[in-house]
């Protein structure tokens, strides 16, 4: 089963780069985007029976290594690759 992590820096905290982008966006004459925050991504295959332990396996891996938590949210989406639908 896969498990996809997507981390971003939280709302509140400044992002540069993301500020960067934008900023080259604007001088590319893309002025209808009016922000950018970027982040990390991540695919984990998971040697899992069922969806809630992927989501958990991958909540725990998250939370203790892929995203600090004092400055980043993260987002985990869930294939199932039996039906191959993410949940």
């Amino acid at each position: 089963m896969k498990a996809r992590v997507f981390v971003t820096l939280k709302e509140s905290v400044f992002d540069p780069q993301g500020q960067t982008i934008a900023d080259a966006l604007h001088t590319m004459d893309y002025d209808r985007v009016r922000n950018v925050r970027q982040g990390k991504y991540f695919e984990l295959e998971l040697d899992v029976e069922t969806v809630d332990d992927a989501r958990a396996l991958a909540n725990e891996v998250a939370d203790r290594l892929l995203a600090n938590p004092v400055i980043e949210s993260y987002r985990i989406d869930v294939e199932d690759e039996t039906i191959g639908v993410s949940k």
